[in-house]
């Protein structure tokens, strides 16, 4: 029988808890995720943004240790998402992530960051423009994990040599992309234009119009579709202050997550069955289509770095406790 339920494949927070916080307990991550499931997600992957080295190694082992520790962790979080810090860090396309404290691809700096965790990695998003970026792809992709681009100034060449190199999916597509663009040449169509790869979207309506992603959904298709939250600790919560990576997000009485006094988007506060409901509400697919696209889609592009690092999944036994 196929247990399995929503796959949220970015998600820094939920329900007033911070993941990318060095102090994360394992009672902590145990709510977040307990507000998750009730939410009808079964498997999400943690995610850290950038940081410094020392600071991103510190977060990391902290969230792998609250996991190892948690009820529902083992359960829930077969790994994580590394989003960062080989991006992009020009003005708009770093969005709300550090620039000073992101770096050129550096394979060694990831396994440094990596190293001795209990859980993996199983997705890195980069940016594929970088100077070092195939040679990072390579490695990263042996060592098993799924390479996305995102806050990225890809354009069409670029973009082909990225999906060539073995990168497959677009991280929260049409986002982190300052203003103006080129009208046809730009990163957002480069990335359209890529038929091998997938591209995920959050579907709250305030990061992409639902005409836009109406637009960009039929390009892709749905099954090359995938919804993702970017849900920081706002989701699930009230509007107010909330802690994010060591910054202050505010989420507004609007439903939107942005750096205070900013237009800048830090996150989102959705949750992924209300992303569902977004989509076919907005007619942009039918109730089938939408849940394949939080769910079957995102477990079949998570396939492969779980089949390479051993990780049967979904677990057999579902913890009720």
């Amino acid at each position: 029988m196929d247990i399995r339920g929503l796959t949220d494949l970015q998600v820094n927070g939920y329900a007033g808890i911070d993941f990318n916080d060095a102090a994360l307990t394992a009672d902590a991550l145990d709510h977040a995720l307990a507000a998750m499931r009730a939410a009808g997600v079964t498997t999400c992957l943690p995610t850290l943004i950038t940081a410094e080295e020392a600071v991103l190694t510190e977060r990391l082992r902290a969230l792998d240790r609250a996991v190892d520790a948690s009820r529902l962790g083992p359960v829930m979080v077969p790994g994580f998402h590394l989003e960062g810090p080989f991006l992009n860090p020009a003005p708009g396309y770093a969005g709300c992530h550090p620039p000073a404290a992101m770096t050129r691809p550096d394979a060694a700096m990831l396994d440094r960051v990596t190293r001795d965790l209990r859980r993996p990695v199983l997705l890195l998003t980069l940016a594929p423009e970088r100077d070092g970026a195939p040679a990072l792809i390579a490695h990263a992709r042996a060592k098993g994990m799924i390479v996305a681009m995102g806050h990225t100034a890809a354009g069409h060449a670029a973009t082909d040599a990225a999906v060539s190199a073995g990168v497959t999916l677009s991280t929260h597509l049409g986002n982190a992309l300052p203003q103006p663009q080129p009208k046809f040449l730009n990163p957002l169509m480069a990335q359209l234009a890529a038929d091998g790869l997938s591209a995920s979207f959050i579907a709250d309506g305030i990061h992409i119009p639902p005409e836009v992603l109406k637009v960009m959904i039929r390009t892709k298709t749905p099954a090359r579709s995938v919804l993702v939250t970017d849900a920081t600790a706002a989701a699930a919560a009230p509007p107010g202050l909330y802690a994010f990576a060591g910054m202050t997000i505010e989420h507004t009485a609007d439903g939107s997550v942005r750096m205070p006094n900013t237009a800048t988007l830090a996150g989102s506060a959705l949750t992924l069955d209300q992303a569902v409901r977004n989509v076919v509400a907005w007619g942009l697919a039918d109730p089938a289509a939408a849940l394949a696209m939080a769910s079957a889609n995102p477990h079949a592009l998570l396939a492969p770095a779980l089949a390479y690092h051993g990780i049967i999944w979904p677990p057999a036994i579902i913890s009720s406790r």
